[in-house]
């Protein structure tokens, strides 16, 4: 069965937690990490990765000595992610707001960029105030955290989080179309 249609089965049938029907385009994730300088990125997390659209070129463009955590809590996206088998990919089944408890397990206290696909804006505030509270704290100075949504509505959350060190882009080109939030930790 093709990637999107096994995408589309678990979206139906998970629309509340995953917050689209569609994986990410390859326009989108080339986008959302067009400035990231693998060559000095050691460790990249992805929040919410699916079924890997932009894992994959995430891999694609890893030095040889970096490492990817991903965060996928659906049982499905787990086992698809699983089947990359790539030594430079480490997935964990846990929520993205254990992302500080996780990283210690693997002796990480920092990492260079956090990527997310999270759908914040359906995510329940707590759980995405902790989300974006715990993101900061683990990013390495002028690390970026790197969000997607499909709406502005989200922008006064992460600004109270990252200040001023914001930037905004869209996508046209992805179903359905959106902006991407490019967030520095500046301290």
């Amino acid at each position: 069965m093709s990637s999107r249609i096994k995408f589309l089965k678990e979206a139906v049938k998970n629309i509340k937690t995953l917050g689209t029907v569609t994986p990410s385009s390859r326009f989108l994730s080339k986008r959302m990490l067009r400035e990231i300088k693998f060559s000095n990125a050691d460790v990249i997390v992805e929040l919410g990765p699916g079924s890997g659209a932009i894992t994959k070129y995430i891999l694609e463009n890893l030095s040889p000595n970096s490492i990817l955590i991903c965060f996928e809590i659906n049982d499905n996206f787990y086992q698809q992610l699983q089947e990359l088998q790539n030594p430079q990919l480490i997935i964990l089944k846990a929520s993205a707001e254990k992302i500080v408890d996780e990283l210690k397990k693997l002796q990480i206290d920092r990492v260079n960029y956090i990527i997310s696909s999270l759908p914040l804006a359906i995510i329940p505030d707590k759980i995405s105030n902790e989300i974006l509270i715990k993101s900061f704290e683990v990013l390495s100075e002028n690390g970026s955290f790197i969000q997607y949504q499909y709406s502005l509505s989200y922008f006064k959350k992460l600004k109270n989080v990252f200040k001023e060190s914001i930037s905004l882009e869209f996508e046209p080109l992805n179903i359905p179309p959106a902006f991407i939030y490019r967030c520095k930790k500046v301290v």
